[in-house]
């Protein structure tokens, strides 16, 4: 049963929330990374984008949390499938968020490599036709992710928003799920090498 539910979108520290709710919640989060793992969603993905959700029960069980895309892309319907999880909007400054996205998910190469069976189509219906058709303009971008992060402000009652920065760490993750603070440091991950690493050169 998902927890929490995340609302922002990729890289605003999203590699480094799935590695700390799977501590916390010691459960799965569900992270854009699961997909090339469980190809048998990305039609589920798809026809979702197309006004089909599938079971999300169904789909998401095993899961603590949903973080990055394509899950943020549904912030709405998993909040109202799953009304009792915490919604996460994970945040990021909108010039560096759209330098980071510009050199990784948005990046030409990136955005022309083989990918699994029906990726591309429903990259396209998920994030090209909800977020912006414009994926190399930044003022594009940069605007649709201000509108991204007003309209879950908008949605979502303040006592069940949690923004949160990767400067932030456990102690708002803890609190708002109270649950102990780990006597660990934050995980880190999936800086810009990383994505190169395991993303692009892998596909």
């Amino acid at each position: 049963m998902l927890r929490v539910v995340g609302a922002g979108l990729g890289r605003t520290g999203t590699a480094s929330l799935k590695l700390a709710l799977e501590q916390l919640l010691q459960a799965p989060c569900y992270h854009m990374l699961e997909l090339p793992a469980n190809p048998a969603h990305i039609p589920l993905w798809h026809a979702a984008a197309q006004g089909n959700p599938p079971d999300w029960h169904t789909m998401l069980a095993g899961y603590g949390a949903t973080v990055d895309w394509p899950g943020a892309s549904f912030w709405p319907e998993l909040s109202e499938a799953f009304p009792d999880a915490l919604v996460l909007l994970s945040l990021r400054d909108p010039e560096s968020w759209w330098q980071s996205v510009h050199e990784t998910i948005f990046s030409p190469v990136n955005l022309s490599r083989a990918r699994p069976d029906g990726w591309h189509a429903m990259w396209n219906d998920l994030v090209v036709a909800r977020f912006t058709d414009r994926l190399q303009d930044k003022d594009a971008c940069i605007e649709a992710f201000i509108r991204h992060n007003a309209e879950v402000r908008k949605g979502v009652p303040h006592s069940r928003l949690l923004e949160w920065r990767v400067s932030d760490g456990w102690a708002a993750l803890c609190r708002a799920l109270d649950l102990p603070f780990p006597d660990r440091p934050f995980p880190h991950a999936n800086s810009k090498s990383e994505f190169v690493e395991t993303f692009i050169r892998s596909a």
